[in-house]
């Protein structure tokens, strides 16, 4: 008997653990992060429930050692996909009338898993299989996740709880229901906590999902299944195949059933899914909901009235945590002349302290790319720039893949504003500076806002408050993401939510019931407590 209107637990941030020497956290976290050193991982595929292996096994290495071997994952086929997709839509039914309440403890469960039981693993999974030292692993695998987890149940019950007024005799409602049909994850390398929301958040309200991760973060995306099926996940709601993008889409996109995308990767990418549904609309049975978040060319602007020394640390932090492998990272900055020299004496310090490694070894600030392909893109636009007579390179630019696939951080002074690295996306561990003559303020917001397609993130340092203000409403469109005084990387759930527009995705803001309601189809309900019984008004009735 359902009589009660429920109250979900109140919702925080997870706190972020220290990992301090001598500390039980990070005891734990190298037992963990032994033990996986030692045993491989066997990763299969699920779908519906079960774990699937194919005939074909491809091994898994970390980034930052080659001859390190975590396991190895079965590559899926077009049948996995159909298999997948069959799997979602049998499981549809019973999972879009299970009570929210009851869909909402899988996830609230799901979350304290992974803050206690799964904490280490989680981490140690994804310091070994992306190469992310332990800070950027604990606020993103863990604290950011749960976080995801959470803060959508709590963003869940306030849309349901937004309902239409109602006359007298009539009670009128409005449903949210599930879209009709099946949502497609296809989810980044760079943050096992959107790896986990993009298949999560359309799941929580009501959706079933197939899920396609990054093939380099197959190694941490086997443990989100591990968590929601032990939080009670049905069999089919989430189904998770390992296969490549023409080998998903071909079978997705073609699929009557297919509903919407939740989408992080490339522009590119993004753009051509963008076609293929547009070109196959006639078969769906409603137009699908495709949300994305894609690329970015992130800025910092410095004003004269800046502090050099927190503009320095900011750089720093935000252009090369992660090797600078965020779609927020700072990629190219405009610092005022005058106060240049103490910015570069101090970002230079502070470079040159950051130790380069692998994760395990927690000294380490800098660690490996991802893949060959990424060292390779990367190192090719280090190359260009060094050849390039308006750029000099005034620290790293050395690249070796000799045991991992190492960048140093490299920072570039250049004398041309829309020189090649400005312009574009590198997605590695790489600052463009272009200097400017401190009265030349107002044009340079302009070569902000003018340079690049993406509108991501963005920050602008300076004390004085006209000068924030001119530059928030000048660069107001230029970032979905805007910092005042502060990096532009670390978006919190429930405090930033993340996203941006032009060339940088839909800005549906992940981290927000904005992004939730993308996942509902609402229907409008009118109860009439007292029909009428004739068919005139009083207007026909004479004079």
């Amino acid at each position: 008997m359902e009589n009660r209107i429920v109250m979900i637990p109140e919702v925080q941030n997870e706190v972020v653990l220290s990992y301090a020497p001598g500390s039980k956290e990070r005891k734990s976290l190298r037992e963990v992060i032994a033990y996986l050193k030692e045993n491989q991982q066997e990763v299969c595929m699920r779908i519906g429930g079960s774990k699937v292996r194919s005939e074909s096994s491809k091994a898994i290495y970390a980034p930052h050692d080659h001859a390190l071997k975590l396991g190895h994952y079965f590559r899926g086929t077009a049948s996995h996909v159909e298999m997948a997709i069959r799997a979602a839509m049998d499981a549809k039914e019973g999972w879009e009338s299970m009570p929210w309440k009851d869909r909402a403890a899988i996830f609230l469960k799901a979350a304290d898993l992974l803050s206690t039981k799964y904490r280490a693993k989680q981490n140690a999974m994804t310091m070994l299989g992306q190469s992310k030292n332990i800070f950027q692993a604990e606020i993103d695998a863990v604290c950011e996740f749960c976080d995801f987890l959470r803060f959508n149940v709590k963003y869940l019950t306030e849309i349901y709880a937004q309902q239409p007024s109602s006359s007298p005799f009539v009670w009128n409602q409005l449903e949210y229901r599930p879209l009709e049909g099946f949502v497609f994850a296809l989810t980044p390398f760079n943050f096992t906590s959107i790896a986990g929301n993009l298949p999560c958040a359309p799941a929580l309200m009501g959706n079933v999902v197939v899920w396609k991760p990054a093939e380099t973060q197959i190694y941490s995306a086997s443990l989100i299944m591990d968590i929601l099926e032990e939080a009670g996940l049905p069999p089919g709601v989430i189904n998770l195949v390992f296969v490549d993008g023409p080998t998903a889409g071909n079978a997705i996109f073609s699929n009557p059933d297919f509903a919407g995308l939740h989408f992080t990767g490339s522009t590119g990418v993004f753009k051509s899914i963008w076609k293929t549904v547009a070109a196959n609309l006639d078969i769906y049975k409603s137009f699908p909901r495709l949300v994305g978040e894609t690329g970015g060319k992130d800025f910092v602007i410095a004003h004269v009235s800046a502090d050099p020394k927190a503009l320095s640390v900011a750089l720093a932090r935000g252009a090369f945590e992660f090797q600078g492998q965020k779609c927020s990272a700072a990629s190219r900055a405009y610092i005022p002349k005058s106060i240049w020299p103490q910015v570069k004496a101090n970002l230079i310090s502070d470079l040159s302290s950051m130790k380069i490694g692998g994760p395990d070894d927690f000294e380490n600030f800098i660690n490996a790319v991802i893949d060959e392909k990424a060292f390779l893109k990367i190192e090719n636009y280090i190359e260009k720039s060094k050849s390039d007579p308006s750029i000099e390179v005034i620290f790293g630019g050395r690249c070796d893949k000799s045991k991992g696939y190492f960048i140093e951080p490299t920072v570039l002074q250049t004398n041309n504003a829309r020189s090649l690295t400005m312009c574009e996306e590198i997605f590695g561990p790489v600052l463009t500076i272009f200097v400017y003559d401190d009265d030349q303020f107002d044009e340079t917001l302009t070569l902000v806002d003018t340079t690049s397609p993406y509108a991501l993130t963005g920050a602008v340092f300076a004390k004085d408050r006209q000068v924030i203000l001119k530059a928030s409403e000048k660069l107001s469109n230029a970032a979905g993401n805007f910092y005042i005084n502060d990096k532009p990387t670390g978006a919190v759930v429930g405090q930033q939510p993340f996203g941006g527009a032009r060339a940088s995705g839909t800005n549906d803001k992940a981290g927000s019931a904005l992004n939730l309601l993308r996942w509902v189809s609402p229907r409008t309900i009118k109860e009439n407590f007292c029909p009428p019984h004739e068919y005139g008004y009083p207007f026909l009735e004479k004079d």
